[in-house]
């Protein structure tokens, strides 16, 4: 699959990229049908495959349950192969989220991604916003520590996955990476990725199939024929589907 350079971060990713989200958490989920969490055999042959096809992008997160040890264990002896994206800020116990944005509560959140993912460094950090962006971005610690973690090589790339165009737009005055929701029936942040291009911010689509409820040619084609995108991560437990998916990005030829 082509890659795609991903503003001034000096990474490259696939044109799609893997959301990991189902193969650690089957709660609270907006899919339109629920699922089970498939066994640790099936994960690994599904996340080598996703490398296989040529995906190089896997995108994780604590809230994800389960997912970033399953990573770990499935692909370390890859590391090389994938840039790896995880989050801070929110952690998934007990059915329910919690938010914490405190440099303490960062710091050991990548503490504890670090060895659940089985590498020395993460390649993308972003803050995993509760949908208060603005307040998150002005009146906590979390951007000055994200800074300290790329100063001190724990961290490649730094950025923000939040809910609001305000809250992106905000963020672009420090992120090298943004992820942003963007699909057909919600271009509301089309204003956020022509100014992330102009300002050389990478930028990842989340939902870009609106959680699937979207066909996937038209929506895949609509997400990537932005310039600004560099990738639509997208979450299945279907090695098909991500396959149909990339075949559709080289029919398209977005």
């Amino acid at each position: 699959m082509d890659r795609r350079r991903l503003g001034r971060t000096g990474l490259n990713v696939s044109a799609i990229g893997f959301g990991a989200f189902k193969i650690g958490r089957c709660e609270q989920i907006k899919y339109p049908h629920t699922y089970e969490l498939p066994d640790e055999q099936t994960v690994a042959r599904l996340l080598n495959g996703v490398l296989d096809l040529g995906i190089n992008l896997i995108d994780t997160a604590p809230a994800y349950g389960a997912s970033e040890e399953r990573i770990g264990r499935a692909l370390s002896h890859r590391r090389r192969e994938f840039v790896l994206a995880t989050k801070v800020g929110e952690t998934f116990r007990d059915g329910r989220s919690s938010y914490d944005f405190s440099s303490a509560a960062i710091r050991q959140s990548v503490r504890r991604s670090l060895q659940n993912l089985q590498t020395d460094v993460i390649d993308i950090l972003l803050i995993h916003s509760s949908g208060e962006d603005e307040k998150i971005l002005s009146e906590t610690d979390a951007v000055e520590t994200l800074h300290d973690l790329r100063a001190a090589g724990l961290v490649r790339a730094i950025g923000f996955s939040g809910k609001t165009v305000q809250g992106a737009f905000a963020a672009l005055r420090w992120a090298d990476v943004l992820m942003v929701e963007y699909h057909l029936d919600d271009a509301s942040h089309e204003g956020v990725l022509a100014e992330a291009r102009s300002g050389d911010v990478g930028v990842l689509v989340k939902k870009g199939l609106a959680s699937g409820h979207l066909e996937p040619e038209p929506a895949i084609r609509f997400v990537l024929s932005n310039p600004a995108v560099a990738s639509l991560v997208l979450g299945s437990l279907d090695l098909a589907h991500l396959r149909d998916a990339a075949a559709i990005v080289h029919r398209v030829r977005v």
